[in-house]
């Protein structure tokens, strides 16, 4: 496949940052998980995560461009068109994946949104299935404005963040929504520039 962006805009620092959460969200998921089936939602045009990951099946999910497809295979992994601002069902079967992602997305998405897309998140996943998140926590915040002012991170997905959340948010975010309150783990990475969380239904 040839080399394309990880992320819309531009930014020095995106394929880096890129290849941190992957390296880390890789590190979360539990090695029997990987013989079944992943989700990861804002995938982007170009799945980075989902080429540098192993698992059986792949899925992504993403708002394309290219509005007349509904879902696109590439390199065996299959993207479905979908604006989950506008539409926040996910076009799959209850306890369907062995693990959904969502990295450096939960902070794009509308908090009233958000809650239904993770209620989506809960129902698609199997029981005992694994919930893997990235995000950056609201320190960063004046931060992030300042590195894409200096191109070092894009602009385009810094203007696009509706809600900064911190670890505790986040927690009970996901206990609301049904997941195991005695399975939901968090942490930092990237010099605590990034939140890390790790739930199982």
């Amino acid at each position: 496949m040839a080399k394309q962006s990880v992320t819309r805009g531009s930014g020095i620092l995106e394929g880096v940052l890129s290849q941190a959460r992957t390296k880390h969200a890789n590190g979360l998921i539990s090695v029997e998980k990987r013989s079944g089936r992943i989700l990861d939602i804002g995938c982007g045009s170009f799945p980075y995560f989902l080429t540098h990951t192993e698992f059986s099946e792949k899925y992504g999910i993403e708002q394309l461009e290219i509005s007349q497809a509904e879902n696109i295979i590439r390199d065996g992994i299959t993207i479905t068109n979908a604006n989950l601002e506008k539409d926040f069902r996910l076009p799959f079967s209850s306890n369907y994946f062995d693990v959904v992602t969502m990295l450096a997305v939960f902070e794009h998405i509308e908090p009233g949104q958000l809650i239904k897309v993770i209620s989506e998140i809960h129902r698609v996943l199997k029981p005992e299935g694994e919930y893997i998140l990235t995000t950056p926590p609201k320190w960063t915040n004046e931060l992030l404005k300042v590195l894409s002012l200096i191109k070092l991170v894009s602009k385009e997905e810094i203007e696009e963040h509706k809600k900064i959340y911190s670890p505790k948010e986040i927690r009970n975010i996901l206990i609301q929504k049904g997941f195991n309150q005695t399975q939901i783990q968090t942490g930092y990475f990237e010099l605590r520039m990034n939140i890390w969380a790790k739930a199982k239904k």
